[in-house]
């Protein structure tokens, strides 16, 4: 096992939050250099530029860091769920709502957040699979949900939550009904609806809050909260029931699912994943891949307690190669011990010695 330090990939939105994040990536970048890290910085200057930071250069390094919104996690939990190796995923929250920060217990100030990622404790997290797209915590769609991405980022970041306001107050006057079949485990709702989420997280946009004994965030399930068909009239006391989290089933559904499909039975309707639009879609399959990642996030009651690998430094490719065949070797071996073959271990012992003589690996 080679002993080089950690390679850390850092990115950087500059353009999240209340304050730039590129003012803090020197207190990063500082800390991890004073213990024992090496790091290679990267900015992102356009949607979907964090995904192909860690497609193009994750390869080389043992993590990745991301400094952003629950937009640039998201970018970066795609890069890495395409790639081969999953290397630990460090978080620190510099938007302007962090909904799934909050979840995940990550310190808003950076340099306490720095700290949690050296600290090296990680949980696995579940994430969602949305058609042929990743997302972390939360699909959605109808009332409200347009505002998200709809809001300019400078808004956001001068007045956080508030920003959202002038697109969601005249989104209230033109809520519309969709027609749905919505299948999930153990059965079928067929109606109107206004509103839907699929979430993995205690909060959702800032005004959603579950009960946090109902959520584990890598048990394999995800919520899912529907809203049957209003009108305008029934807006104010339907929110009330949202915030008192009277999930009655009249007009608000609360339940559990391993995985989902949408049909809209009446053309197709927009998407909004973690805060960003996801398209315009008939039909929808969402399901929920169990532990897909490792996140740096702090101990607490909402992760279900699971071995996760030891964080070390990656091999080079070419030890990568070496301990392939020493495992290859070790596991053909063990299967001709099983079948109990004297001739046949006494041959891999052989095969064993001249290996070691010769400087080869089987």
């Amino acid at each position: 096992m080679s002993d080089k330090r950690k390679k850390v990939l850092l990115i950087v939105n500059p353009c999240a939050g209340r304050t730039k994040s590129r003012a803090g990536t020197f207190e990063i970048v500082d800390k991890f250099s004073k213990n024992d890290y090496e790091f290679t910085v990267r900015t992102t200057t356009c949607q979907g530029d964090a995904t192909n930071i860690v497609k193009k250069e994750l390869d080389e390094h043992d993590m990745v860091v991301c400094c952003g919104g629950d937009g640039t996690l998201n970018e970066t939990v795609n890069g890495v769920m395409d790639m081969p190796r999953r290397v630990p995923i460090g978080y620190i929250p510099s938007g302007s709502t962090n909904d799934l920060a909050s979840t995940l217990g990550i310190p808003k100030d950076i340099k306490e957040a720095t700290d949690l990622i050296m600290s090296g404790q990680l949980n696995d997290y579940d994430v969602g699979l949305f058609n042929n797209r990743y997302f972390t915590y939360v699909a959605s769609f109808g009332a409200f949900t347009r505002s998200s991405y709809a809001t300019s980022q400078k808004m956001k970041n001068k007045f956080g939550y508030l920003a959202y306001l002038p697109t969601a107050v005249p989104d209230a006057f033109n809520i519309k009904n969709y027609k749905l079949r919505i299948e999930y485990d153990g059965g079928v709702i067929e109606d109107y609806f206004i509103f839907g989420a699929i979430s993995n997280s205690t909060s959702v946009g800032g005004f959603i809050d579950f009960d946090k004994n109902e959520i584990k965030l890598n048990d394999g399930v995800f919520e899912l909260l529907l809203c049957k068909g209003l009108n305008f009239t029934s807006i104010v006391p339907t929110l009330l029931k949202v915030k008192q989290r009277k999930f009655d089933g009249n007009p608000l559904i609360f339940l559990h699912t391993k995985k989902l499909k949408v049909t809209c039975l009446e053309g197709e309707m927009d998407w909004t994943l973690d805060g960003e639009y996801g398209g315009k879609h008939k039909n929808v399959m969402v399901h929920v891949l169990n532990g897909a990642v490792h996140i740096c996030s702090t101990e607490n009651p909402l992760f279900e307690k699971h071995e996760l690998p030891e964080f070390t430094p990656a091999l080079s490719r070419e030890e990568e190669k070496d301990e392939v065949k020493e495992k290859k070797f070790f596991k053909k071996r063990k299967a001709q011990k099983n079948e109990g073959s004297e001739e046949a271990e006494n041959r891999a012992e052989e095969a064993s010695e001249d290996s070691v003589k010769d400087g080869t690996t089987v």
